[in-house]
């Protein structure tokens, strides 16, 4: 097997036995009874790829365009582009849907393994070296404290740890003149992975190709010209999926808006260790042969000056720049994350693992690189040119001065623990002992399997270390299970799409219920959570955490009536009422409803009807149901024997409009842990308005992946569809008019008929701009094809030299 697929296989192994080491070494899903289902991954990730799996099996309620299931009808384009669009994605589609957990536990293994290949790949194109080595320094970047800690359960950031040493490769065809049709490829398919990560690999790429053109007496303006071109057609190409997401973000409801402020220095040295946490800490953990290799560079008195003080220098700027405002934002594409605010760290990673490299392959003589013959078409590849010399005793010790000052000055950091002075210590004296061990014979296996266990054992530390913190810190959910799986089934069976709604209704499991679970309900988590969704909910009672952007389904039976649901899960059981109003219903001529303060004085304006009544003296009639509106309050309402708790507190979260049960006792007022509003909902009127809006519905509805059609009765008015406005919608015939935030057509006196499509905003003139990218691409890879123009280039290197 040639030495470059063994260096690849091997750095994928070390990768996937690290991962899967260090969960069952803690204990956690799929090796044991602590589940992974936290934060984002339980949220959005899993519903995600869950729903992916309806739509490449022909079950969703929806298409790539447009999602029915969640947010009572959402743009899925932008949701697609930023959480499906990885090339692994499909694979969740190979195991059963109810095994989904499973899919994309083994995809995040894959991913990590993949980006462990390409680093390893990556380093033998660079220079010459032991295939081992850049097998362990390719694992030992897959491996880093990002992917460990923040990948994990965010494993759309992971095809970004894969886009860096790509985006590295490319920079070397660019500056060899090389692959001009596979290089612009190579970054569509990396900026349609994760467009958002891919963007910081490209920053790091940028960097890293520019150290590589000084070291190797390169640098030449067109060589930049051409790598800025290849960059702008690759990410032209990507445009028709690229820009939907852009603008669904700028249409999404806002999220946390903070101010960056760096961690302390000593907080962020004690990240590069291992078996440390910290959600808003740079996790820069590499192996600790990793830094020693760095360090021992500037020692490194047979590497050429440039070479010397140029990639430590790199390491040095990156660091530097994560920790200042202005270069935060670069980083970040000028807004600071809501979450964890080092999401580029994994460039770090990757500097520091070429640093390394070049500690390991640059020294006894002249670089390799300046001894490679490039004419546009060939190159001497740099693996096959002689391996350097290892490390000295000198640049050794200097090394490990260095990761032992490192350490020293990070010893007063909180997030120091004590398991990791331990793992660095021995890993740097088992990592020392490795590189100055004789190369051949039994002291190279020996060296061998000093660092490969340095790498195996600090990484599966990191990785069982962070498992258990994860699920201390940060928000958990159930995990899917029997009862989840019972619950599914309910909702299948009494599935009626589009004929009415079927609500996942309560208790949530997670932020996008209607995706895992099935139906169509109200609740939608999502990075494009639509600003009018989150708008509409709240004016009607909607409860929300994330500060707008996680929408909590609501129960309660006029918004059930207004978005025709007819079936919901409550108490352990579907249950299914008479109260609702077909998809499409027709309203009498006038203004729309100009919502208020009063949730529910909103819900009567949208339905036209009155059917709350105020408290007399605190308490309701008996006979009407007590409905609570206390967006801020924490804790248990009761009235009576029955009691429902709140978890409220704006601007963060708000609590949901909530059902008191029925009033059966004169006089009985309810306990409340706070201030709030009573509605008391008479279930007669409710009836009476139901029906009148019945004698003016559609006779027929239905909807496409994309879009809706409706007959209706005649005599005009204002045609209402029971989804909210988002961009992008298109009517026939007439411009969509909002009507309480839902989607609305005013019609003519002899119109019956509606016919509405919806395509995402950005879409059209994405795919404009890549076919422009396409059609530069083939004029780029014909023009370079042409004989005439190789030698014409050819005579002008010759005129050069």
């Amino acid at each position: 097997m040639p030495k470059n697929s063994r260096a690849c296989l091997l750095a994928a192994l070390l990768s996937v036995v690290a991962v899967c080491g260090g969960d069952a070494v803690a204990r956690v899903f799929p090796f044991g009874p602590r589940h992974r289902a936290v934060n984002d991954l339980a949220n959005q990730f899993v519903p995600f790829h869950a729903h992916l799996w309806d739509l490449l099996r022909g079950r969703a309620d929806g298409g790539l365009l447009f999602d029915w299931r969640a947010g009572w009808g959402t743009s899925f384009l932008p949701d697609y582009g930023t959480y499906l669009s990885s090339p692994f994605a499909p694979l969740v589609a190979l195991l059963p849907r109810g095994d989904v957990e499973h899919a994309v536990y083994a995809i995040t293994v894959l991913k990590t393994a993949v980006a462990a290949a390409a680093t390893a790949f990556l380093l033998r194109r660079l220079g010459p070296g032991a295939w081992w080595w850049a097998a362990v320094l390719g694992a030992s970047y897959a491996l880093c404290g990002w992917s460990l800690a923040e990948g994990a359960y965010n494993p759309m950031w992971l095809d970004g740890l894969i886009a860096f040493p790509l985006l590295c490769l490319v920079g070397e065809w660019v500056r060899e003149g090389r692959r001009p049709l596979l290089g612009p490829l190579v970054v569509a398919v990396c900026w349609c992975a994760n467009f958002y990560t891919a963007y910081m690999a490209t920053l790091g790429a940028a960097l890293v190709l520019l150290v590589r053109l000084a070291v190797t007496d390169s640098f030449r303006v067109r060589t930049l010209g051409r790598a800025a071109v290849t960059t702008g057609i690759g990410v032209g190409l990507a445009a028709p999926l690229l820009l939907p997401v852009l603008l669904g973000s700028r249409q999404a409801h806002p999220g946390l808006v903070r101010e960056f402020a760096p961690v302390a220095g000593t907080d962020f040295l004690a990240r590069l260790l291992p078996v440390t946490y910290g959600f808003a800490t740079p996790a820069a953990f590499v192996c600790t042969a990793v830094p020693l290799l760095a360090g021992a560079l500037l020692f490194r008195r047979d590497v050429p000056g440039r070479e010397r003080w140029l990639w430590p220098g790199l390491c040095a700027a990156v660091a530097a720049s994560m920790q200042w405002g202005p270069t935060h934002l670069l980083w970040h594409a000028f807004a600071t994350p809501n979450g964890s605010p080092y999401r580029q760290t994994f460039v770090l990673s990757g500097v520091l693992v070429l640093t390394a490299w070049t500690a390991l392959t640059r020294g006894g003589g002249p670089s390799a690189d300046r001894r490679a013959v490039a004419d546009g078409t060939k190159s001497v590849a740099a693996h096959d040119a002689p391996a350097g010399v290892l490390p000295g005793r000198r640049a050794v010790a200097g090394g490990s001065a260095v990761v032992l000052v490192l350490a020293l000055a990070a010893l007063p950091s909180p997030v120091l623990t004590p398991w990791a002075l331990v793992l660095a210590g021995a890993g740097l004296a088992a990592v020392a002992g490795a590189l100055l061990l004789p190369r051949r014979g039994r002291y190279g296996v020996l060296a061998a399997l000093l660092v490969t266990g340095t790498l195996l054992g600090q990484a599966a530390a990191t990785t069982a270390y962070a498992d258990r913190e994860r699920l201390v810190r940060l928000d958990d959910y159930p995990p899917l299970g029997p009862e989840q799986e019972r619950r599914a089934a309910a909702l299948a069976a009494a599935d009626g799409w589009p004929a009415y709604r079927t609500d996942p209704g309560l208790p949530r499991i997670a932020g996008n219920d209607p995706l895992l679970l099935g139906g169509q309900g109200a609740a939608y988590y999502s990075s494009h959570t639509p600003a009018v969704l989150t708008a509409t909910l709240d004016a009607l009672g909607g409860g929300w955490t994330s500060r707008g952007r996680n929408l909590q389904g609501l129960d309660n039976p006029v918004t059930d009536a207004l978005f025709g649901v007819g079936a919901r899960w409550r108490d352990g059981a579907v249950v299914r009422t008479d109260t609702r109003l077909p998809l499409v219903t027709v309203r009498p001529p006038g203004p729309p409803p100009a919502y208020g303060r009063s949730p529910f004085r909103n819900q009567e304006l949208l339905l036209g009807s009155r059917v709350y009544e105020a408290p007399h003296a605190g308490a309701c009639r008996v006979g009407t149901e007590v409905f609570l509106w206390a967006p801020d309050a924490t804790g248990p309402a009761r009235l009576g024997e029955r009691e429902v708790r709140l978890l409220g507190g704006r601007p963060k979260r708000q609590a949901a409009m909530v059902s008191l049960g029925l009033q059966r006792t004169p006089g009985l007022r309810p306990s409340l842990p706070g201030p709030g509003e009573l509605g008391c909902l008479d279930h007669e009127r409710l009836r009476a308005a139901v029906a009148a809006l019945r004698a003016r519905a559609a006779t027929s509805v239905e909807v496409t992946p994309s879009g809706i059609r409706a007959v209706l009765p005649p005599g005009g008015g204002t045609a209402v569809v029971a989804a909210p406005q988002t961009a992008g919608w298109r009517c026939e015939d007439a411009e969509p008019a909002p009507y309480g935030g839902l989607l609305a057509v005013p019609l003519g006196s002899g119109r019956t008929e509606l016919a509405c499509s919806f395509r995402p905003p950005g879409l059209r003139a994405g795919l404009a701009a890549g076919a422009a990218a396409g059609l530069v691409l083939l004029f780029r890879v014909g023009l370079g094809s042409s004989p005439g123009l190789r030698s014409f280039r050819r005579r002008g290197r010759a005129s050069a030299g």
